[in-house]
């Protein structure tokens, strides 16, 4: 697959997200890179899978992942119509839900947004998607467990393995 039919903002999200995580700034990731790549995704691989990923992600052989060995592993049915929210969206969409900018969303906050809407939430929902999102255990929502909770849902729409619990 050509990055090119990839649209330049969705391969300059690409790009940035590799080279967050290309710690040593060699232009490939080695399994450990990859790894935390995974796990910021909100993905959480076992060491077998990572290996399983890594092997057929490096399709030169090589023993390291470069940027475009990983567009063609990750992204195959990609469309142009199909995107990965950027910083910006995705703090408008964060404060969508914090209605009051404390920089965090309360269960009330997430219950009167989801109703509005149209998806109003039973009590078991709610807290179900709380405690999902809630990694540190505060009762809320902050923007990084926000920010999880949607690139694990665009991983998982994208067809990227999301390894049970």
């Amino acid at each position: 697959m050509s990055t090119t039919l990839i649209p330049v903002d969705q391969l300059k999200q690409l790009r940035d997200i590799f080279n967050r995580f290309d710690m040593d700034a060699d232009g490939s990731l080695t399994h450990l890179e990859l790894a935390a790549l995974l796990r910021s995704l909100g993905l959480k691989p076992s060491g077998d899978q990572i290996d399983m990923l890594f092997n057929n992600m490096d399709s030169n052989g090589n023993g390291a992942v470069e940027f475009e060995e990983m567009v063609r592993a990750m992204l195959p049915d990609m469309t142009t119509e199909q995107y990965i929210f950027n910083q910006t969206q995705l703090v408008k969409v964060f404060h969508s839900f914090d209605r009051d900018r404390n920089g965090v969303i309360t269960r009330a906050e997430l219950a009167k947004a989801m109703a509005k809407m149209g998806q109003p939430l039973t009590y078991k929902e709610l807290t179900e998607m709380i405690e999902e999102a809630d990694t540190d255990g505060d009762g809320v929502i902050s923007f990084s467990e926000f920010a999880r909770v949607m690139a694990k849902s665009a991983a998982e729409s994208f067809g990227f393995p999301v390894p049970l619990p």
